[in-house]
């Protein structure tokens, strides 16, 4: 059985993201999934003074393992003024100091919502060119727009953006096989 990691770039309590990257993982069928949460990661800003004084901080290296072991990685980006939100832009950077290639190659469904009509659209396109750099291997990727009308505790709620959204879980499906 393959073990999928899924989580938000994003530390809100009340996470749109989250809610859109559980009710991916809970589309997959045969799989072990694992649902991160990054305020369980607590990690101080990082810089490279803290890093020469303290090292590598033990929640980067927790998190990364988590990564390393997964064989999937469902991941939905929070978009703050069009770029990364704070708490997974220094996850992120505490891990890369790790390995520069942090993805692995790791076959990775990469998403992103937000309430307004874009979707996420600029942080999912900077992820989409970044990741790779960084061993990112993005199989299929997939952006909601205005999250409050087109979600419901049943899932998406507009046909054509839930096709387009079972389409990429399936082409993540078959990236794992």
């Amino acid at each position: 059985m393959k073990n999928i990691i899924a989580f938000a770039g994003s530390n809100s309590k009340k996470s749109i993201n989250k809610q859109l990257a559980v009710h991916a993982s809970g589309q997959l069928s045969e799989m072990n999934v694992t649902i991160l949460d990054l305020n369980d990661f607590e990690l101080p800003v990082f810089g490279v003074d803290l890093e020469a004084k303290e090292g590598i901080h033990k929640n980067a290296l927790k998190f990364l393992e988590h990564i390393k072991s997964a064989d999937g990685i469902i991941l939905s980006l929070a978009e703050h003024n069009g770029a990364y939100s704070t708490a997974f832009k220094n996850i992120f950077d505490w891990m890369s100091r790790v390995d520069g290639k942090l993805w692995s190659g790791i076959p990775m469904l990469l998403m992103a919502t937000s309430p307004g009509g874009r979707g996420g659209a600029s942080v999912l396109e900077i992820a989409k060119n970044r990741f790779p750099h960084m061993g990112g291997n993005i199989v299929a990727d997939f952006s909601l727009p205005s999250f409050g009308n087109n979600f419901s505790e049943d899932g998406i709620t507009d046909e054509a953006l839930n096709e387009e959204f079972k389409m990429a879980i399936g082409r993540f499906q078959s990236a794992l096989k």
